[in-house]
């Protein structure tokens, strides 16, 4: 099987339902449908699309008290991943908090796709989670403005200087980007005009 083949098979939603691609490359991102997917298949998606941040293992996900995995699907295809964890940083995970780790969207996705899934997902795991309050995200200054997170309703919070975070008694696996970075937060009993925390799409 040649790279698209494997490229194009990996994007589909349901592999044994459908053998094609799907219809047409959607224009809107209302054609968008948001909804769980597996740890394994999001790390994979995320291999094929993250231009910063390709790697990322389900282990790693799974050790955490709290995680999610959603998909933007339309026709049967693929067009965004996102994953979610407890913060890394320790005086954030509080138990009320989920840290967006990965957000990978492919490059044939309708404009727009990342602030109105942002938006979704927060509806989403407010319904799945009540217990989470808060929302966090850290965008790499080198290659993003924030754009998407601003549109969505986020709020900037805090900055941080790039590099590695290690230690002698705690080493750490080398970072993937060293860039500064900022946090943007949402509140999850804040999901935007005209929608409750339990509402979904």
């Amino acid at each position: 099987m040649n790279e698209g083949n494997r490229v194009d098979g990996v994007r589909v939603s349901h592999p044994l339902f459908q053998e094609g691609g799907g219809g047409a490359t959607p224009t809107s991102t209302l054609c968008l449908h948001v909804s769980p997917i597996s740890i394994e298949r999001a790390c994979e998606l995320n291999l094929l699309w993250h231009s910063r941040l390709p790697r990322i293992e389900a282990s790693n996900v799974f050790r955490n008290k709290d995680y999610a995995c959603y998909r933007a699907e339309s026709a049967g295809v693929i067009y965004a991943v996102a994953i979610w964890s407890s913060p890394v940083a320790r005086l954030l995970n509080d138990g009320c908090t989920l840290e967006l780790r990965r957000f990978a969207i492919a490059p044939d996705a309708p404009r727009n796709t990342g602030s109105r899934v942002l938006a979704v997902m927060a509806r989403l795991i407010a319904k799945a989670k009540p217990h989470i309050r808060r929302l966090v995200s850290y965008q790499d200054e080198s290659v993003h403005q924030g754009t998407i997170y601003a549109a969505a309703g986020w709020n900037k919070t805090a900055s941080r200087r790039g590099g590695e975070w290690s230690c002698k008694s705690r080493p750490r696996a080398a970072t993937q980007a060293n860039a500064p970075k900022v946090r943007w937060e949402k509140l999850i009993v804040d999901c935007g005009p005209g929608t409750s925390p339990a509402s979904v799409e």
